[in-house]
């Protein structure tokens, strides 16, 4: 007796299957990934380290930390409540948004988990000169809720991205501007030391100034008054699996609270 050929599938069919395999995949992974982050969320709370592994400049009493979605979960009872020889981490940047349309995805829990652990908090723009300077300011304001004792909000410009300095310099006043009339409060410019003296300087003396110079041992090195400065980005802190940037203000705490919103 002859054997029946097997039936092949059409082409049709073939695609029907592929879709559903590659569909079953999707699901798992998105399922195993989820499983993966919610446990990531569970244990960060027992990251903990014996210091903050950098030697912290000395002669500052106000000291803190940025972060930003690649700094993972944070644990900011336990970012607060670490103390090394009297010395805590008693502020925090926390990057917003990003361009035109970047939201940073870990923004709004950060902003309000650092809040309810009794941080002092302050949001950041990436500022992008290839764009708008007016459009970047709207794209922070709709994300960020500034309240009483926040720090005033942050544009962090580093990069020309091409752009020719003369109009990085217009997209940046534009953004600044704009942030300052929504807010009523004047921004602070982050940006690192050279790129503020060979692309800045007198044009934004008006502005506070978050200074980035590392592997300096007292204070950084720029021909203008500072208020922030990031010393180091090599920092470790508890509930915070991933190194970090470290943060000292330029005064005591009295001036800090005079920087903070009424």
């Amino acid at each position: 007796m002859a054997r029946k050929r097997a039936k092949r599938l059409s082409r049709e069919q073939k695609w029907w299957l592929v879709l559903l395999i590659g569909g079953f995949v999707l699901i798992l992974y998105f399922s195993l990934l989820n499983k993966w982050q919610a446990r990531q969320e569970e244990t960060v709370a027992t990251v903990k380290y014996d210091a903050f592994g950098i030697q912290l400049p000395s002669g500052y009493s106000i000291h803190g930390i940025d972060v930003s979605v690649h700094q993972g979960p944070i644990h900011w009872p336990s970012v607060f409540g670490m103390e090394e020889e009297d010395t805590r981490m008693g502020f925090a940047f926390i990057k917003a948004t990003e361009g035109l349309n970047d939201t940073d995805k870990r923004f709004h829990k950060n902003w309000n988990d650092a809040k309810e652990a009794g941080m002092v908090r302050g949001a950041y723009h990436f500022f992008l000169a290839t764009k708008s300077g007016k459009k970047q300011a709207l794209q922070f304001i709709k994300q960020v809720v500034l309240k009483k004792g926040d720090l005033p909000p942050v544009v962090d410009i580093e990069k020309l991205y091409g752009v020719k300095p003369a109009l990085m310099r217009e997209r940046l006043k534009e953004c600044l501007q704009e942030i300052e009339s929504y807010y009523r409060v004047k921004p602070i410019i982050y940006t690192y030391a050279d790129f503020y003296e060979r692309y800045l300087g007198e044009e934004f003396i008006q502005y506070p100034l978050w200074v980035a110079h590392y592997f300096q041992p007292d204070k950084p090195r720029i021909n203008r008054s500072w208020q922030f400065w990031q010393h180091s980005e090599e920092g470790r802190i508890n509930g915070i699996r991933s190194k970090i940037d470290c943060n000292v203000f330029n005064g005591d705490s009295l001036k800090f609270k005079q920087m903070l919103l009424p």
